[in-house]
């Protein structure tokens, strides 16, 4: 049987069907990890995409339940070269395609992912569809994948949120209580907090600013997640409370969207996005180059030289990508406020960036003796 991938702009790849056979839409992205597939789809910022693994060989080291960053695989479909078709790792409990399958996700293999990789890049992120064991034709298919949801505009938060409060209990001694917003959080992230003595407080999407002050939360965490953030109004207004009542917040690649849009900045949609292990950012204070995770198609239109102006006070633009100049840090300068658009919590990737974690302690204990 012959499994095709029918992209927005006509064009289509022939492969065949793995894991689930069906049909499936979201936006294509590509991933150039050549490790971390179980984080990658477990991250609820995947949602609603069709992800394209560029490394030629998945699944040899299987599936694990510590390794996992929700509680379920949120990619609408998966594409590969070659799957293992044995797993070979001592940690492994499951195998790749049987947690697919358990998920209900379409996949394909044997495309040419480097082929497809250099079209994505050339023409732009767009969407597209898996079939297998369909009955449409070539030109029905391209149809279907048109008529199909697109991630401009799209408001995805309420699909990945938790819709009850629950809490993370600190390691040790409680240090800190902070809100996390949870726009589709990924489970290293608490770990990091709770590692250093904050008790998370993970809160729906639908929180209101009054309901943290109410709670007496020391500090605001805003997430990961998926989605376009120019929907995200009703979370910009409440982080715009919290600005000017000066309550310490952090914000996480939708987060740092969300900041972004808070301070009077827009977005926009990038051409392919940023998405892999290995993303080179230059932080400008410490003129130090860190490797980082990221998972994004927005970013932050903001100015990277000098200071800006705020209703807020004075910030900057304290991370840029190396790559191609997109703002990967803000930071206030007269207010306890920062912002990264990449993943100091790693999950897969590299460290390099997780003392983040611990600058948001140190921006917390300013706060508490001020």
């Amino acid at each position: 049987m012959t499994a095709y991938l029918v992209l927005d702009d006509g064009r289509i790849f022939e492969g065949e069907p793995w894991a689930c056979t069906g049909e499936t839409f979201g936006e294509a992205v590509f991933s150039t990890g050549m490790t971390g597939y179980q984080e990658t789809l477990t991250d609820p910022s995947y949602h609603k995409q069709v992800v394209i693994m560029t490394a030629p060989h998945i699944g040899n080291t299987g599936m694990n339940t510590e390794d996992e960053e929700s509680r379920r695989i949120w990619v609408s479909g998966f594409v590969v070269r070659n799957p293992s078709p044995i797993v070979s790792n001592w940690r492994a409990q499951r195998s790749l395609e049987d947690d697919l399958i358990k998920n209900g996700v379409v996949g394909i293999q044997g495309v040419d992912t480097r082929a497809l990789t250099l079209h994505l890049r050339d023409r732009g992120a767009m969407r597209v569809g898996i079939f297998s064991g369909s009955s449409l034709s070539r030109e029905e298919m391209v149809v279907k994948v048109r008529s199909s949801d697109q991630m401009s505009g799209a408001y995805l938060a309420n699909d990945v949120s938790t819709t009850s409060e629950y809490v993370i209990p600190a390691q040790g001694k409680t240090k800190f209580k902070v809100a996390a917003l949870d726009l589709g959080i990924k489970a290293a992230t608490p770990r990091n907090m709770s590692a250093r003595g904050i008790e998370v407080h993970m809160v729906p999407v639908s929180t209101t600013y009054a309901e943290l002050k109410s709670d007496g939360y020391d500090g605001l965490f805003l997430s990961n997640g998926p989605g376009d953030p120019s929907t995200m109004d009703s979370v910009v207004s409440l982080v715009r409370q919290a600005l000017e009542e000066k309550m310490p917040i952090f914000g996480i690649c939708f987060g740092h969207q969300i900041l972004g849009r808070a301070l009077g900045f827009d977005t926009y949609k990038l051409r392919f996005g940023h998405r892999g292990i290995n993303q080179p950012v230059m932080n400008k204070e410490k003129n130090r180059v860190e490797i980082t995770a990221q998972n994004h198609g927005f970013a932050v239109e903001a100015p990277a030289d000098g200071d800006f102006t705020t209703v807020y006070g004075a910030g900057r633009v304290t991370h840029i990508c190396l790559n191609d100049g997109v703002v990967e840090g803000l930071k206030l300068l007269e207010r306890p406020a920062f912002s990264v658009q990449y993943h100091p919590e790693a999950a897969a990737g590299p460290h390099d960036a997780n003392y983040l974690f611990d600058d948001f302690v140190e921006m917390l204990e300013n706060n508490a003796t001020r």
